[in-house]
Formats: C-alpha cells, sequence, structure tokens
C-alpha cells in the first residue's frame, strides 16, 4: 500500500481536442489545489497498468472524458461500482479503455479501492490541439467541482 492512500488520476489524450480534458483537469489540480497525501498520476489513454495500480490505494478519482449525451462540458461524478446502472444510458469514455472495460477487469481482480469517476461530457474528439469553446467555457468550473469532490468526499473535509 502507498504512503499516500489516495489518488487523483487523470486520462485522455490531448492531440484530441476533448479527450484531453481528465490531463488538463489533473494538471490544474496537481499546480492549483495540490493537497498533501494525494497521488496526482497522469495515465494518458490508459491501460492495463491503471488497474494493477489502483490496489495501492484505499480511494482513487478517475478523471475522463466521456460520451453521455449531455451538454458539452457537463459533469457527473460517480462510483465505479454505479457503473452497470450507468452503463444502461451508454455512457462510455471517449478513448479505447472505456468505463466498462475498467468495471469489468476491476471486478475480475477482486480490487478494494474505492474507485469513483469524474465524467465530462466531450463535443469533439477528431485529431486536433485545444479544447472546443464549450469545454473552455466550463473548465473552471470542472476544476472547481472535482476539487470540491476530493475535499468533500476523498479527503472527507
Amino acid at each position: 500500500m502507498s504512503d499516500n492512500k489516495i489518488a487523483v488520476i487523470g486520462l485522455g489524450n490531448t492531440l484530441r481536442r476533448d479527450d484531453g480534458i481528465g490531463i488538463l483537469v489533473l494538471e490544474s489540480l496537481r499546480n492549483s489545489y495540490r493537497k498533501q497525501g494525494i497521488d496526482y498520476l497522469n495515465f494518458g489513454i490508459a491501460s492495463i497498468d491503471l488497474l494493477h495500480r489502483l490496489q495501492n490505494y484505499k480511494k482513487a478519482l478517475l478523471i475522463d472524458g466521456i460520451n453521455a449525451s449531455l451538454e458539452p462540458g457537463e459533469i457527473k461524478i460517480f462510483k465505479l461500482s454505479e457503473v452497470v446502472n450507468i452503463l444502461k444510458k451508454q455512457i462510455t469514455s471517449s478513448h479505447e479503455f472505456n468505463l466498462k472495460d475498467v468495471f469489468i477487469l476491476y471486478k475480475k481482480l477482486g480490487l478494494k479501492t474505492e474507485v469513483f469517476i469524474a465524467g465530462i461530457q466531450v463535443q469533439d474528439v477528431s485529431f486536433a490541439s485545444g479544447l472546443t469553446e464549450k469545454l473552455k467555457k466550463s473548465y473552471d468550473n470542472i476544476v472547481e467541482k472535482v476539487n470540491n469532490f476530493i475535499d468533500k468526499e476523498l479527503l472527507g473535509k
């Protein structure tokens, strides 16, 4: 078990417009809202290694772009264990290693980590740099909501 029992993990690809939102939010949190006792990890487009790293933590928050038919820039924060109900509504990650895959492997490996997802609705994940205008306008609000969640739910403040 890591000395830091909480992980905040950014997922995404900054070369695919809004798909990079998880990485950008992670960087803002790391630079402006860094808290002791939290590991801030950039996992890019993720891999199976993500699940192996999760087992080192008591709690983890994954920040990722999603496609959930919400308004671009809208954020939903939920437990990974709730993904079964949410999957019926077709919420998926905006890249290859999606939330359903994470949940299935999490269950198979019997991980004990309490995992939360901060899913941010993307608008455009085409190959280009920079967020769309809608996500740029929502960005500060997204970072603040994630920071507040970390304080309240992960750190219990």
